[in-house]
């Protein structure tokens, strides 16, 4: 499945790691160290990290299934290797396994984000994976020219945002210019795009035509 920009790659230190299950967390490392250098979509080492990326999720499938992970961050690293699911089924997991992480008092952050933010961020590509605005604008995406960030539930205010550990929705939108300033998308081959990024890149092009100072 396509994925989309809403997690900062973390940077594996000692202190990554917590007094939980060993062997998830060294899952949880060798998956956020595969993501240094992400291949492009599509390509064979694309397919190959993705093929690793199940192989990790069935294991901590395991580890759940077996009872060993208990701690607080144990659910924040089995969260993030959930959100690089495949289908809504994992990304559901992944919110859930977030939100008990936070419940749960998990200490572990990376680049300042932690599970309260990661509760929302899955719940946001849970929503954009079925086409549907996201609740607290946590994903982003290319349209083919630019990084944008997916559609955003208007009733969601800046101060339920700040209580999940998200930035307001103006800092957001920002976020998505300076993605597009340091990688800007070189187009997107819509014949390989998952169908609610076509429907959504087809909406936005015919919105762009009728207000071109916009676009």
């Amino acid at each position: 499945m396509f994925e989309a920009h809403g997690w900062a790659t973390i940077r594996p230190t000692p202190e990554n790691r917590d007094s939980g299950d060993q062997e998830l967390s060294d899952i949880f490392l060798a998956d956020q160290a595969e993501r240094t250098n992400h291949p492009a979509y599509d390509t064979p080492a694309y397919w190959q990290l993705r093929e690793r990326d199940a192989a990790r999720r069935q294991r901590v499938s395991e580890l759940l299934a077996d009872g060993r992970v208990t701690a607080p961050d144990d659910y924040f690293h089995a969260a993030l290797i959930f959100q690089h699911g495949e289908t809504l089924e994992d990304i559901w997991r992944a919110h859930l396994l977030a939100q008990k992480a936070a419940e749960m008092g998990a200490t572990q952050t990376i680049d300042g984000k932690d599970s309260r933010w990661l509760a929302a961020a899955t719940l946001d590509r849970w929503l954009m994976y079925q086409g549907k605005p996201q609740q607290y604008g946590t994903q982003f995406v290319p349209d083919g020219k630019r990084y944008r960030l997916w559609d955003v539930d208007p009733a969601t205010t800046d101060a339920e945002r700040a209580a999940n550990h998200v930035p307001a929705l103006q800092e957001q939108r920002k976020h998505a210019e300076r993605l597009t300033e340091e990688d800007p998308p070189s187009g997107i081959d819509m014949d390989k795009a998952p169908q609610w990024l076509k429907e959504a890149i087809e909406r936005w092009e015919q919105e762009d035509s009728e207000d071109p100072e916009d676009s």
